[in-house]
């Protein structure tokens, strides 16, 4: 098994998260379960001419071989045979707005061809990927891709700075800081505040706020120390246990026990039973 992952250089980090590759050849097909994260997703099989769909209670079907994964507010299924040669790109919250025309919300909790977002040149850019070898250099030429859209977008990116503030507010302090608050700070009316958030991020305030809430609880859960749930839930900003209890499974589709018991190396992979 090969995983890498690299931050990118300026001007794209702090748009884009990371870019990331897979390699496991041989991978049993199995599913498991992607534990939402609000972040879009790019990824591109390198391996095969499709990627699998896995509605949950019905057989896989095949996909297109590059996808826009939007944000999502659930978990989806995914095949591990899908892992066998992938690459990808996270965004940052925000950040996938500076790559596209259409509002980001029309991706939420959707996967959408990436050939219907980018046109033609998703395709030559997954024939080069392709050509290319070795995994560094398909990383590097992502990147390079990246940042010729980017480059052609950059006013967009320019007028992003609003929500990147309220963004920042929210991390700090997501139990404490209202969306009034925020939408003052950044000098727009509340209403006006919530539409160009969800247009950028892909949620509305509050939706964004709770998933990040969430996402802090799975943090400490997969970090494997020994978990006190009424701590978890007192950390991470829920009114009780019991409140987190039920924000987990809306999330995740199971209780905290079966995550901790079911994890994976990555903190937003679980195995499927």
């Amino acid at each position: 098994m090969l995983y890498l992952e690299r931050t990118p250089a300026a001007p794209l980090a702090g748009f884009v998260s990371s870019l990331w590759y897979a390699r496991v050849p041989r991978t049993g097909h199995y599913r498991q379960r992607i534990l939402p994260t609000g972040r879009v997703q790019v990824i591109l099989n390198l391996e095969s001419e499709h990627l699998h769909d896995c509605p949950d209670g019905e057989p896989d079907r095949p996909v297109a071989p590059a996808l826009v994964v939007g944000a999502r507010s659930v978990y989806e299924l995914v095949s591990t045979v899908d892992m066998a040669d992938l690459i990808g790109v996270v965004f940052e919250p925000g950040g996938f707005a500076c790559f596209v025309a259409e509002p980001v919300d029309l991706f939420t909790n959707r996967n959408v061809d990436l050939e219907d977002v980018w046109g033609y040149s998703a395709r030559g850019l997954r024939d080069r990927l392709r050509e290319v070898r070795d995994s560094e250099s398909r990383l590097r030429c992502l990147e390079q891709f990246l940042l010729a859209r980017f480059s052609a977008r950059r006013p967009v990116a320019t007028r992003a700075g609003a929500i990147a503030l309220a963004l920042a507010r929210f991390r700090h302090s997501p139990s404490l800081t209202t969306v009034r608050e925020v939408a003052r700070g950044a000098g727009l009316s509340q209403r006006r505040f919530s539409q160009v958030f969800r247009e950028q991020v892909g949620f509305s305030p509050k939706a964004w706020c709770r998933i990040q809430r969430f996402q802090r609880a799975v943090r400490i859960i997969h970090s494997g120390v020994d978990i006190r749930w009424a701590d978890v839930a007192l950390d991470c900003g829920f009114y009780d246990q019991s409140h987190f209890a039920n924000e987990f499974r809306a999330f995740s589709g199971v209780d905290a026990t079966t995550y901790s018991s079911l994890r994976t190396p990555w903190t937003n992979h679980i195995s499927v039973e």
